[in-house]
């Protein structure tokens, strides 16, 4: 049988926590409990988990560091929870690498239907990796190894990506020189249509080209084209 998913949920407020982690084990899932950073991390270190519900506002490290660090350390799926109202940390979330947001307070069962919409596309590598999968990717003097889900550098650096930036990316490699527009892109990374203001995909393009970028002010890779979207500006080689 399928192993059930694992969440680690990470809210410094114990009714909250408590409630989520009731909820999903009610609905097939395995739930685990953090109230800080610190015991966040000692549960990663113990253990394997398959999605991170983190809370922006919290004592000593918060959410968004959290977010931060991690990005840059494994390609963990997160949902951050925010403010009502709090934008501007869910726009910095969105940037530095959390897959989706859900403003507090919140139904318990959208939580579950964003859960299951994150693990389903970043369940296996075939899944965003699309014909690439299994496959290493060179480009603009970088290579993408698909199975790692990282960018090895000409100077030997791995950087580690996200689901999110790693979708968005074979995306693109699977598409260079091709101009996609915003709502292209949203569909082809995330199966959905753009709301009004939707800033997902420049956020995302943006802390790709932060990783990629020689000089991500004035990008040659992934380049802005006026009223089209975006371009990967560059020639990939496929490597069997």
């Amino acid at each position: 049988m399928p192993t059930s998913p694992h969440i680690l949920v990470v809210d410094d407020h114990r009714q909250i926590r408590e409630s989520v982690t009731r909820f999903l084990e009610k609905n097939g899932m395995r739930a685990t409990a953090a109230r800080d950073a610190v015991e966040m991390d000692a549960q990663l270190a113990s253990g394997h988990y398959d999605l991170l519900v983190l809370d922006v506002m919290m004592p000593g490290e918060d959410g968004l560091s959290v977010c931060r660090r991690l990005a840059g350390q494994s390609s963990l799926p997160i949902i951050m929870l925010t403010a009502l109202g709090k934008e501007t940390d869910r726009i910095v979330g969105l940037e530095l690498g959390a897959d989706d947001y859900l403003p507090k307070p919140f139904n318990p069962r959208e939580l579950l239907a964003r859960i299951k919409a994150v693990l389903r596309r970043s369940s296996s590598a075939e899944n965003h990796a699309g014909g690439l999968a299994g496959k290493r990717v060179r480009f603009a003097g970088m290579t993408l190894d698909t199975d790692g889900q990282a960018i090895e550098t000409t100077g030997g650096e791995r950087l580690p990506l996200t689901t999110a930036d790693f979708r968005l990316l074979t995306v693109l490699l699977e598409r260079p020189r091709k101009v996609l527009s915003r709502d292209q892109l949203l569909d082809l990374t995330s199966g959905r249509a753009a709301g009004p203001m939707d800033r997902t995909i420049d956020n995302q393009i943006s802390r790709l080209r932060r990783k990629i970028e020689p000089d991500p002010l004035r990008p040659k890779i992934i380049t802005t084209v006026r009223n089209g979207g975006y371009c990967l500006a560059t020639d990939v080689e496929v490597i069997e």
